[in-house]
């Protein structure tokens, strides 16, 4: 197995660690190679994508994070893609415009967990769109007209459609427009800024109960693994543990395990194992569907810490159950 990753952007709570280490013990693995994004002899292949300047390093039962990366940086050995079984994709953003693309057009017969194509088609806030009973009241806006009737008469939130990390989110109360990144600025201004910019956001109607929090909820071959609930800081819209918020233990509600029973065939088709979603309270009380996240799934670690399961095993060993099945195929 070859994993895809970027040291640069981890911290010492990042899954890819304990997951490797767990996938590792397995009887079915012959060997784990990581390589990584923040490599600088790595740049040319992730972000100019050529195929021949890709260094990996062989992952070991101590394979852990270090502020140094050093684990990413002994033994580095030229690799290619074709030469592995399975390859791991756990990136975090951002990706370099095309880089889906390019792994599905130069590995067609590569297998990716998850796959590329599903990553890019999923990482859109508008596949949400194929799920309008499950989410909240939604609209695809491309155009200030769009917000402006959208915003009308509840408050909303704005997504950009590849946003990631809270970034560019913002909430339209009225004449008053909220960043998630922190900071007010007035409607007039709001759309002042938007003139003759390209105009992608998902909207959906903002929810009375997000003080009730946020949960993340992990699922891989259709199992829910755990959840975390992060709740926002006081006064604050945003459920971010970097903002103030804070995180605990959760389950999955019987909502909650509806939604995922009626998405994961979906993401299923598309080539997506192993993903995570956030569900918040909507107003007639009941946990709805506002994120789908399929590119690097975290939150193992803290969902073993506060469930008391062993989590990340039971991962690793039901990936290397889907690996197993394809590549009998």
């Amino acid at each position: 197995m070859l994993v895809l990753t970027d040291h640069s952007t981890h911290f010492n709570e990042n899954s890819v660690y304990p997951l490797v280490r767990e996938m590792l013990k397995d009887p079915r693995c012959k060997g784990i190679d990581v390589a990584s994004r923040g490599v600088d002899l790595n740049r040319l292949f992730f972000e100019k994508m050529a195929v021949k300047s890709l260094y990996a390093t062989t992952a070991i039962h101590t394979f852990d994070y270090t502020e140094d990366g050093r684990f990413f940086k002994k033994d580095q050995h030229k690799v290619g893609l074709r030469s592995y079984d399975v390859v791991l994709l756990r990136l975090p953003h951002p990706i370099a415009p095309g880089f889906w693309q390019f792994l599905e057009k130069e590995y067609p017969h590569v297998l990716f967990v998850n796959a590329p194509s599903g990553i890019e088609l999923t990482g859109s806030k508008a596949f949400l769109l194929n799920f309008p009973t499950l989410c909240p009241p939604l609209r695809l806006c491309k155009s200030i007209e769009d917000i402006a009737e959208f915003k009308q008469p509840n408050p909303i939130v704005l997504k950009p459609l590849r946003s990631y990390a809270g970034l560019g989110i913002v909430k339209i109360e009225g004449e008053k427009v909220s960043k998630a990144e922190g900071g007010e600025l007035s409607w007039t201004a709001f759309t002042q800024m938007l003139q003759g910019k390209n105009i992608e956001y998902l909207g959906a109607k903002f929810l009375k109960n997000v003080s009730q929090g946020d949960k993340r909820i992990v699922v891989c071959k259709g199992e829910i693994l755990g959840a975390a609930l992060r709740m926002p800081a006081p006064g604050n819209w945003v459920c971010n543990v970097a903002r103030g918020g804070k995180s605990s233990g959760a389950e999955a509600d019987v909502d909650e395990q509806e939604i995922i029973r009626q998405i994961d065939p979906v993401l299923a088709s598309h080539g997506i194992v192993f993903y995570g979603i956030d569900t918040l309270v909507g107003d007639d009380g009941k946990r709805v569907l506002s994120e789908i996240n399929t590119v690097s799934i975290g939150g193992l670690p803290k969902i073993a810490e506060y469930s008391g399961r062993p989590v990340v095993g039971q991962a690793a060993g039901l990936l290397w159950d889907y690996i197993e099945a394809k590549l009998e195929d």
